[in-house]
């Protein structure tokens, strides 16, 4: 990363803007290569299929993408691509002119889902089911034509989060979006480069590097109210906790089969004494015992706090 030169004349908030944006960049090429190392999602010679939506999220993947390739020690390729679902008003001319910008490489799949999920779906009924159905199909087989190797989607921890407690309160599963994964066709491989990063900080870059951002609702449908209230109880969490929802996204990397009740991950049937002491046994008789504030750091993540839910 070039050096940041200081003018003297420059006013001190000038100065202060520019540091936070330093940092922030920072982070989020630190915790995009973080999540990349720790579940291998890029390897020598990988050609990578980069989503782009036209939302913070995918522009901010690619971006940051971009900049670890410049500095890997290994070597991949990235191309970008987006996929025109024929929605009315979508602003066809702005992706492939903001990626010709870029310099990067690029494909756009012209296919027109919209009519298939408008002719298909009542009046009224939620579209997203068969539309993200669609629109996954299509992806593959891109894949397949550009030869890419690796599918990157640009979810983030918070969306992560989202999706844990949306399977939780309403399909009865413990269960994410994992960072990396093997698609539904089984050829492919799919990977989220921003499982680390904060919603904030993206909303952040976006501000910053200016996106031409295409709005979601052009096909007229309405944001997941469900994930959209999760979301909101995150937020207030976070705001009357800080550091709690860093510790529930440290929690789905640190799960204990054994403290669980899902005989399929933990033999509770044929458990017996072995009388050889286990650390990480039960303490049947203790009460629970959390780290105190500023006591100890999960994963390298920020100390625990107590939390009360």
């Amino acid at each position: 990363m070039s050096a940041i030169w200081i003018d003297e004349a420059a006013p001190a908030t000038s100065f202060k803007i520019e540091r936070e944006t330093h940092k922030l960049e920072k982070r989020l090429c630190r915790e995009v290569g973080r999540a990349i190392v720790d579940y291998n999602m890029i390897e020598e010679g990988d050609r990578v299929m980069v989503c782009v939506s036209g939302g913070k999220d995918s522009y901010a993947m690619l971006d940051i993408l971009l900049k670890l390739k410049a500095r890997a020690p290994i070597h991949f390729d990235l191309i970008a691509v987006n996929l025109d679902q024929k929605q009315p008003g979508f602003p066809e001319e702005v992706l492939p002119k903001y990626l010709s910008e870029l310099g990067v490489a690029f494909h756009i799949e012209n296919q027109d889902t919209y009519s298939i999920v408008k002719r298909v779906i009542p009046e009224g009924k939620t579209t997203c089911g068969l539309c993200s159905r669609l629109r996954r199909g299509i992806l593959y087989r891109v894949a397949d034509e550009l030869g890419a190797t690796k599918v990157a989607l640009g979810h983030h921890r918070d969306d992560m989060l989202q999706t844990f407690f949306l399977n939780m309160f309403f399909a009865g599963k413990l269960k994410s979006m994992p960072p990396k994964l093997v698609s539904d066709d089984g050829r492919h491989i799919v990977i989220r480069p921003l499982a680390y990063v904060a919603e904030k900080d993206l909303v952040r870059w976006a501000q910053h590097r200016e996106f031409p951002i295409i709005p979601c609702t052009l096909c007229g449908s309405q944001e997941n109210l469900q994930r959209k209230q999760v979301a909101e109880m995150l937020r207030e969490w976070e705001k009357k906790h800080p550091g709690r929802v860093e510790n529930m996204f440290t929690a789905l990397q640190n799960v204990v089969p054994s403290h669980l009740l899902d005989g399929t991950r933990h033999d509770f049937k044929g458990l017996k004494a072995t009388g050889v002491a286990d650390d990480e046994g039960d303490k049947a008789f203790d009460a629970p015992e959390f780290p105190a504030a500023g006591i100890g750091a999960v994963g390298g993540l920020a100390p625990l706090r107590v939390v009360q839910l």
